[in-house]
C-alpha cells in the first residue's frame, strides 16, 4: 500500500509578512544610523545596535507598545525566524574575522605578542571574574550559578574585538605600522582564547558543571582543534582545489559557506558554541592561502552591509534601558565599565613592557585592545541565549562594547601620536598602497 507524502509545513501568510516587515524595517533602521554613525566619526556597529535599541522595549516598545507588540512580537516561533537569519549572518561574520588572522604575523612576532596577549587576557581574566562574585544577585540569570556568571563576565572583559580594531587601524592609517600589527597580532590570540573559553562555558552550562563533564568538555576542544588542523585543513585544500578547476567562481563561494555551517553544525553537536566552529574553519581557509581568503572575502560585502546590521540590530532589541534607572544596576554597569577599561588598558601596557616596548607603542596596544565591539556583542547573544545573563546584565555588556568601541580611535590617536614612523613602515604603507 502506497502512503501518502506529508507536505512539509509552510509559512503562515501573516507570519510570512510580519517576517518580511520585520527584516525591512530592522535593516533599512540599522543602515540609516549606520550611516549617520560613520558621520558622526563613530563605528557603524553602534548605529546598527542603536536601530534595535530603538525598536525594542526602550523607546518603541515604551512609546507605541500597541504598534511594537504587533511589528515585533513576544511568540517565539515568530521571532525566531528573524533569529535564524540573524545567527546565520553571524556565524559567516565570525567565519570572515577568523580568515583575516595573520597566522604568520603571530609567528614572527611571537615573543612580543606573547607576553602582550597573556597580559591582557590573563589580567582582565582574572578581575572579571573577581567582578563577577561581587556584582549583585539579581544580574545573575535563575538557571545559572554565581561561578558560571562569574567566569562568564571574566571572559566579556578579557576579549578584544579584531573586526573592529583592524578597521580602526586601517581608518587611522595604522594598520601597516609596527604597533598596529602588533595589536593586530594580540587580537587575534585574544579572539581565539576569547572563543574557546566561551565554548567551555557554553558546554558546561548545557551539561552541568561537574568534574566530569569539564574535563569531557576539554576533550571535546581539543579534539575540535585537532580535527580542524588534521582533517578539516586537508580535506577543504583538496576539495576547493577541485572547485577552482570547475571555473564557476560560485561553485567555490558555495562550498566555502558549506564548510562554515559544517564546521559550526560540528561544535554545535559537542555541545559547543557553533560560532567556535565558524572561527577555526575561518582560519583553516586563511591557512590554505589568499586565493581561499579572496574566494571568501566575495561574500563579505554582502555580509558586512546586510546581515551583519541585521544582526546588530536583532541584538539591540534585546537590550533594555529603563534597566538603567535601577540604582544597583546603574552602579554595576558603571563598574563593570571601569573595569574593563582598566583592566585591559593595565594588561595591554604591561605585556607590551614586559615585551620590551617603549612607553608610547604600550600606550597604544593598551587602548588599541580595548574596543570589544563585535566580540562581545556576540559573547552576550551566546549568555543570554543559554541562561546566564538577565536583560539588565546583557544591557550592561552590550553597552561596555559600545563604549570601548568608541573610546579605541581618540585613544589611539593621542598614544600614536609621537611614535617616530621608520623606513621599515613606510616601506610597508607604500607596498600596500601600490597593491
Amino acid at each position: 500500500m502506497e502512503t501518502a507524502t506529508r507536505p512539509l509545513p509552510s509559512i503562515g501568510h501573516d507570519a510570512m509578512l510580519l517576517f518580511l516587515l520585520q527584516i525591512g524595517v530592522l535593516l533599512a533602521a540599522a543602515v540609516l544610523l549606520g550611516m549617520l554613525a560613520v558621520r558622526l566619526g563613530l563605528p557603524p556597529l553602534v548605529g546598527e545596535l542603536s536601530a534595535g535599541v530603538l525598536l525594542g522595549p526602550s523607546f518603541f516598545g515604551e512609546f507605541l507598545p500597541a504598534a511594537s507588540d504587533w511589528l515585533l512580537p513576544r511568540d517565539s516561533d515568530q521571532m525566531n525566524l528573524l533569529t535564524a537569519v540573524a545567527q546565520l549572518g553571524v556565524l559567516l561574520l565570525v567565519a570572515i574575522t577568523g580568515a583575516h588572522i595573520d597566522l604568520g604575523l603571530v609567528r614572527r612576532k611571537g615573543r612580543t605578542i606573547g607576553w602582550v596577549s597573556a597580559s591582557s587576557v590573563l589580567l582582565p581574566l582574572g578581575l572579571g571574574i573577581g567582578l563577577g562574585f561581587l556584582l549583585p544577585g539579581s544580574l545573575i540569570a535563575p538557571t545559572a550559578s554565581r561561578g558560571t556568571f562569574a567566569l562568564f563576565i571574566g571572559v566579556a572583559v578579557a576579549v578584544s574585538a579584531l573586526p573592529v580594531i583592524a578597521k580602526t587601524l586601517l581608518d587611522m592609517r595604522l594598520l601597516h605600522r609596527d604597533v598596529g600589527q602588533l595589536i593586530v597580532g594580540s587580537a587575534a590570540v585574544s579572539d581565539i582564547v576569547g572563543w574557546l573559553l566561551l565554548s567551555v562555558l557554553s558546554a558546561t552550562v548545557v551539561a552541568g558543571a561537574r568534574l566530569g563533564m569539564i574535563v569531557q568538555t576539554i576533550g571535546c576542544l581539543i579534539a575540535a582543534l585537532a580535527i580542524a588542523a588534521l582533517v578539516v585543513r586537508p580535506l577543504a585544500r583538496g576539495i576547493l582545489r577541485r572547485t577552482e578547476r570547475s571555473g564557476q567562481p560560485g561553485v567555490s563561494v558555495a562550498t566555502i559557506v558549506v564548510m562554515i555551517m559544517l564546521s559550526a553544525a560540528g561544535t554545535q553537536a559537542l555541545d559547543m558554541e557553533p560560532i567556535l566552529g565558524a572561527f577555526l574553519c575561518g582560519i583553516v581557509i586563511s591557512s590554505l592561502g589568499s586565493g581561499s581568503r579572496k574566494r571568501l572575502d566575495t561574500i563579505r560585502s554582502f555580509v558586512m552591509s546586510t546581515l551583519a546590521p541585521l544582526f546588530f540590530a536583532t541584538a539591540g532589541l534585546q537590550v533594555d534601558l529603563s534597566t538603567l534607572a535601577r540604582p544597583t544596576v546603574l552602579l554595576a554597569g558603571v563598574v563593570t565599565l571601569l573595569v574593563a577599561i582598566v583592566a585591559k588598558f593595565a594588561g595591554g601596557y604591561i605585556g607590551a613592557r614586559l615585551g620590551r616596548l617603549g612607553h608610547g607603542e604600550a600606550l597604544a596596544i593598551g587602548a588599541g585592545l580595548n574596543a570589544r565591539g563585535v566580540v562581545e556583542i556576540v559573547i552576550a547573544t551566546a549568555g543570554l541565549r543559554i541562561g546566564i545573563l538577565t536583560t539588565a546584565t546583557y544591557t550592561i555588556i552590550v553597552l561596555v562594547a559600545v563604549a570601548t568601541s568608541v573610546m579605541a580611535p581618540p585613544l589611539l590617536r593621542y598614544a600614536t601620536r609621537r611614535i617616530p614612523v621608520t623606513e621599515a613602515e613606510a616601506e610597508r604603507e607604500r607596498e600596500f598602497a601600490g597593491t
